[in-house]
């Protein structure tokens, strides 16, 4: 019994890094994304190598819930997206469910248009999935 449980966690969680495995290779703008519980924990990650997964769920999370309070407070429905602007790019933070959100980081000069709109898609695919 548990061995099926184990195999199919691993299915899913390979399902899952092929949706973010083909969101990058439609989308080279995109440097990186992930899958994160909205508590802030990892699920699966295509990013550049020398970025700390952990770290970049637990912000994610705390982003997350901030943005929520804001949308909450100011009467705007449910929270759908956060779009993070710096100097070097930015970062996107999409809902995916009720569990969990996918985080996109985009190059500075990136059509933001088509990252949002693929990155829309792939959350939907997502959360039919977590």
């Amino acid at each position: 019994m548990l061995e099926n449980d184990d195999e199919e966690i691993m299915d899913r969680l390979a399902q899952i890094e092929r949706v973010l495995r083909e969101v990058q290779s439609r989308i080279p703008d995109l440097e990186g994304l992930a899958v994160v519980t909205k508590d802030g924990l990892p699920i699966a990650s295509a990013l550049y190598s020398n970025t700390d997964e952990d770290r970049i769920s637990a912000m994610t999370a705390a982003s997350l819930s901030l943005s929520e309070r804001v949308v909450m407070e100011l009467d705007r429905g449910k929270m759908e997206q956060v779009i993070i602007s710096g100097s070097n790019g930015l970062v996107i933070i999409r809902d995916s469910g009720e569990h969990a959100v996918l985080v996109g980081i985009a190059r500075v000069d990136a059509k933001l248009g088509l990252v949002l709109l693929d990155m829309k898609r792939a959350a939907k695919k997502l959360e039919a999935m977590i």
